[in-house]
């Protein structure tokens, strides 16, 4: 049954949680995806049947919260990330996927004390800079900068907004500059046939973050949905081995 949580921030966010024992697993979603996607009603069965705790919910702009996509940037859904994160008691397990994983990072960084393990799916950190600004031609730079939007074709769908206030708010959460240590277990899936965030990011992501528990799979063949029945599969143990109950 969704729920609704108003955020500090005074936005309404729609949530579903599943209750059951602890560590409680927090899944966080992609940028334009929303909380009844596979891998997140995937992983409320599983938890279910374990008896776990479980909590999926829409960022502000997405799903059946409300708001409006183009009006959020990645510290507006990690504010809402963190309002979620305080309604669940001790430490959670965080799984997010794609933007998500971004999100997760930031998080981690900022109270690692509520983090029991950490799980990316083919995680996007600094996409915004990275990914989507980098490849730009100097013109479309130009839009974005001017027009305060650009309209980017999508194979997920409509054409998708990137705004201005999403690039300039996304160089502030920033996680693959500076140091980022993650204290608790953590596990990085990838798949090699993603189209949208190469493999190279998760290497990179390895290759920065610190921590005494810090775990790459690489699955060829596996695009950036990694919703087929093995890669499900995979996420389940992922989380299993992060924090098991």
């Amino acid at each position: 049954m969704t729920d609704y949580l108003t955020t500090p921030e005074g936005r309404r966010l729609a949530i579903n949680r599943a209750s059951g024992a602890g560590p409680a697993v927090l899944f966080l979603g992609g940028f334009r995806s929303d909380m009844t996607g596979t891998k997140a009603m995937f992983l409320e069965d599983w938890c279910w049947s374990r008896g776990r705790a479980f909590v999926r919910f829409d960022y502000s702009g997405h799903g059946a919260s409300d708001g409006a996509f183009e009006d959020g940037c990645i510290g507006d859904w990690a504010a809402d990330a963190a309002a979620v994160l305080a309604t669940i008691e001790g430490p959670a397990v965080l799984v997010g996927s794609s933007m998500g994983g971004w999100i997760s990072l930031i998080l981690a960084r900022a109270m690692p004390e509520r983090i029991a393990g950490l799980v990316t799916i083919a995680a996007a950190p600094d996409f915004t800079e990275d990914l989507f600004w980098a490849g730009l031609p100097e013109a479309r730079r130009r839009e974005v900068m001017d027009r305060g939007v650009l309209l980017v074709p999508s194979a997920y769908g409509d054409p998708c907004p990137y705004t201005r206030r999403l690039v300039e708010d996304g160089r502030r959460r920033l996680v693959l500059r500076d140091p980022l240590d993650l204290p608790f277990p953590v596990r990085l899936l990838q798949g090699t046939a993603d189209a949208e965030v190469p493999q190279e990011v998760a290497l990179r992501l390895l290759a920065h973050a610190t921590g005494p528990d810090i775990r790459l799979v690489l699955v060829k063949g596996a695009d950036h949905r990694f919703s087929d029945a093995a890669c499900l599969d995979l996420i389940a143990q992922a989380v299993a081995e992060v924090a098991p109950t």
